[in-house]
């Protein structure tokens, strides 16, 4: 299994960067997870969209689904010229539920509510999501296929099952958008890098991967406090593709 990154920053991009969206692969899987702004364009240099296999869209704010939409319009496009002859399943959560309401597009997805705990089967990757702690449902997901496990937290704050839900994985894909000064001064929905290290520390990972960083921070500052709770930790590279086991 593999991991690339399109894009890691929220709430917004970095000058020539994109919000969060990832490329899993396996095999012939190719999973989009999260589909943010700036990445379609990112996309379509690794996959054609006529091969994609199923989108997680592990919450509805429009740093993570905001491409989403215009992907709907390449879609259509596939499906006139004959490359596209099946709906493109789509898992999200069902709330806020105008959101969700938004996903359909006539006919050329098949968008299926995300329940706690409730494995889906995507091309050769068994998906499980579970519930993370955010103003509004927000999903992580354990993807395990081909002897390796990648862990995704999606957007989300502290909450004492995390550890557990992503225990063992090879590879965790950690939101890290507050430094500790940060989190002193009362900043919350989201984790500290310290706090993601914190997890992928008791949670026995093998190695982790900072992402959903803000454009404004101090990136160094970020690995710097990471590093003292777990040393196996790097900062996401947008355009890299990651071996999930290593």
């Amino acid at each position: 299994m593999e991991l690339t990154v399109l894009g890691r920053y929220g709430p917004y991009p970095a000058a020539k960067g994109a919000c969060s969206g990832y490329l899993v692969t396996l095999g012939e899987t190719r999973l989009l997870l999260d589909c943010g702004a700036g990445v379609l364009g990112r996309l379509v240099s690794f996959v054609s969209l006529d091969n994609l296999t199923g989108i997680i869209l592990s919450h509805l704010h429009s740093d993570h689904t905001s491409d989403y939409f215009v992907l709907r319009y390449a879609l259509e496009v596939a499906y006139l010229q004959g490359r596209q002859r099946e709906p493109l399943p789509v898992w999200a959560p069902a709330e806020p539920a105008e959101e969700f309401a938004r996903l359909d597009y006539r006919g050329l997805v098949s968008v299926h509510e995300v329940e706690e705990g409730q494995a889906v089967e995507i091309g050769g990757i068994r998906a499980v999501p579970f519930a993370g702690r955010h103003s509004v449902p927000s999903y992580g997901w354990l993807l395990t296929g081909g002897g390796a496990t990648l862990a995704y937290s999606a957007d989300t704050e502290p909450f004492p099952e995390l550890e557990e839900k992503v225990r063992g994985a090879d590879l965790f894909l950690c939101e890290a958008t507050y430094t500790q000064a940060q989190l002193a001064q009362g900043a919350r929905n989201h984790l500290t890098a310290a706090q993601a290290a914190g997890v992928a520390r008791a949670a026995g990972v093998g190695r982790l991967l900072l992402t959903h960083l803000s454009p404004l921070q101090d990136l160094d500052v970020l690995l710097r406090e990471a590093g003292r709770e777990f040393p196996a930790v790097a900062l996401a590279e947008e355009g890299r593709t990651y071996r999930v086991r290593a």
